[in-house]
């Protein structure tokens, strides 16, 4: 009798790990599958039950719904204007790199070298940027990230425009409306063509400056092949300096991790996240701060009479080194710094008086192989939909799955609430926004650039993993597709 038992036993566990391994096959065979799509139309949707989803090919012409009463993306350009104008060339290659600690990368560039080059204009400034591909057969596009920009001009294949393949060219051209510290990258395949080099920082110079410095340096912190770097080097990046001159530091988060940075040496402000300016920012002493993947942090300091300044990840082997002389004392006490209540608000905040038109919910997950929203992964989750106009508040709760740094294509949104508590210091406008587990945030977009707009972590193998979806503006169509068919997987 024992051995009769025995035996079922086994047989029960055995036939527990086939539906186990059957259970996650089909889920990653089902993940593929969302992943490369044949075909999907990010700008069809039609409402059933009280929702929306995507319209794949086919089904708006059953609808009865005609796609050229909407207007397209393509059509919504920069208009006309004497703004000077400001023209660039990226080339898109396959390339190798030796990196200063010795070893050669093979990668994809812009115009030979990752980080690609620093492209910098003036506020209100026409920019006109041509896009070359030489050799990267899956296709380029170049998103500008955080820019608010006409729809077309967006760079994400398959929804703003095809990805351009080898021996084809792009140009972008748009009006650099808000001064501030921006980034750009390939939203092709982008989990990939980051990783691989083909990113750049993107300075938009106010025409008056809010805050006085002598120099300013951009910092950007990428992950080549899996090698942490500062502005190319793997052995950190040095600053001239001299005792007592003031620096604005342009910190730029190009890589898929959070980084925990301190400094070191001098006291400092942190004066605008994502570009934008913070309200009266204090002195901070002891503090790190944590910057999302995406994000961008701005900081202001005072060089010692004596000393070098040091900005570092010490998990990742990250390091700015400001000016010459001795190593400053690490401090031993740090707190976390937080936006929640840094700075100032300012008088009358109209944001108080606001009705919304819209109150909706992310909640960001994992399960198993994928990253969901809202239980759903890919083009399977139902776009936010929005009028023109419209005063639009969203709730992000970080469920699981580790840090999301949650951006917004074309907008920039007002954080109101923390974990149900009202910021209380400067009013705080981001693009991503950095959430970690068990966090709830209360954002507010002002749906006022009427486009078809990707949202998504950016953390970019998450969104690879089903974190993406998309904002949509009634009335908007595209003659672009996602999927294998036409050869644009924008977050694969």
């Amino acid at each position: 009798m024992r051995k009769l038992t025995w035996k079922w036993n086994i047989s029960l566990i055995l036939l527990a790990v086939v539906i186990l391994l059957g259970a996650t096959a089909g889920t990653y065979f089902w993940q593929i599958r969302l992943q490369k799509p044949l075909e999907v139309n990010m700008g069809q949707m039609h409402h059933m039950d009280g929702g929306a989803k995507h319209a794949h090919e086919g089904e708006l012409a059953k609808e009865g719904v005609s796609e050229q009463a909407a207007r397209s993306c393509k059509e919504i350009t920069a208009g006309v204007s004497d703004a000077p104008v400001q023209e660039f060339r990226l080339t898109a290659a396959q390339t190798i790199q030796e990196l200063d600690n010795g070893q050669s990368e093979k990668v994809w560039a812009f115009n030979g070298i990752t980080p690609g080059p620093e492209i910098r204009v003036t506020e209100g400034d026409r920019v006109r940027v041509v896009l070359d591909n030489q050799d990267i057969q899956e296709g380029v596009t170049v998103h500008w990230h955080g820019i608010v920009l006409p729809c077309s001009q967006d760079g994400v294949a398959g929804v703003t425009q095809d990805a351009v393949k080898p021996g084809e060219q792009f140009i972008y051209e748009f009006v650099a409306v808000s001064p501030g510290t921006y980034w750009y990258h390939s939203h092709q395949a982008s989990s990939e063509q980051v990783k691989k080099g083909l990113l750049g920082r993107f300075i938009v110079e106010p025409k008056k400056e809010t805050f006085d410095y002598d120099q300013e340096e951009s910092i950007l912190l990428q992950q080549l092949n899996g090698t942490f770097l500062v502005n190319g080097s793997a052995k950190g990046w040095s600053v001239e300096a001299a005792p007592g001159e003031k620096l604005r530091l342009r910190v730029i988060n190009a890589a898929n991790d959070t980084f925990d940075m301190s400094v070191n040496g001098a006291s400092y402000r942190i004066i605008a996240l994502d570009g934008h300016d913070l309200n009266e920012p204090g002195m901070l002493d002891h503090h790190d701060f944590n910057i999302g993947a995406g994000q961008r942090y701005d900081l202001l300091l005072q060089m010692p009479e004596q000393g070098k300044v040091i900005l570092a990840s010490e998990a990742a082997g990250l390091k700015v080194i400001v000016g010459v002389g001795s190593e400053p004392l690490t401090r031993p006490e740090r707190t976390v710094f937080t936006f929640a209540n840094y700075g100032a608000p300012v008088p009358n905040d109209s944001v108080e008086r606001f009705i919304f038109d819209q109150n909706l919910q992310i909640k960001l997950d994992q399960n198993l192989f994928i990253n969901t929203i809202n239980g759903q992964s890919f083009h399977e989750i139902p776009p936010m939909v929005v009028a023109e106009g419209e005063n639009v508040k969203i709730t992000i709760t970080n469920a699981g799955g580790g840090d999301h740094p949650f951006h917004l294509h074309g907008h920039t949104f007002r954080v109101l609430s923390r974990n149900g508590q009202p910021l209380q210091g400067s009013p705080v406008y981001l693009d991503t926004l950095l959430t970690q587990q068990g966090e709830t945030f209360e954002v507010y977009v002002k749906a006022d650039n009427p486009g078809l707009w990707m949202m998504h972590c950016h953390n970019l193998m998450h969104a690879s993993m089903g974190m993406s979806m998309m904002f949509n503006y009634e009335g908007i169509s595209t003659p672009y597709r996602v999927g294998t068919k036409s050869g644009n997987l924008p977050d694969l």
